[in-house]
């Protein structure tokens, strides 16, 4: 890919990411509803939960930040081939 195409795909990139944390954030939000019955999540520092509540709560957070951030990256590159004619990761 060219430096041009590159520098070109750096903001669609950098969108993804953020609506990647609002997205995954949203869906984390309710899926850690219904998995714990609470309103939030627990949170590192709060001392009343316990490490397996903490980690498991990162952990969930986590996998769906990272599937939810694939599936956006991918749909970016596939919507910037349509546009350029270019795979942005080649």
């Amino acid at each position: 890919m060219s430096k041009g195409a590159k520098i070109a795909y750096r903001p669609i990139g950098l969108l993804g990411g953020i609506l990647a944390g609002v997205v995954s954030g949203a869906v984390f939000k309710q899926v850690w509803k219904q998995v714990s019955r609470e309103h939030d999540a627990p949170s590192s520092l709060q001392s009343e939960y316990s490490m397996r509540e903490v980690v498991l709560a990162a952990a969930i957070q986590g996998a769906i930040f990272a599937a939810t951030k694939a599936a956006i990256d991918r749909l970016g590159a596939q919507g910037f081939t349509k546009l350029t004619g270019t795979w942005p990761g080649d």
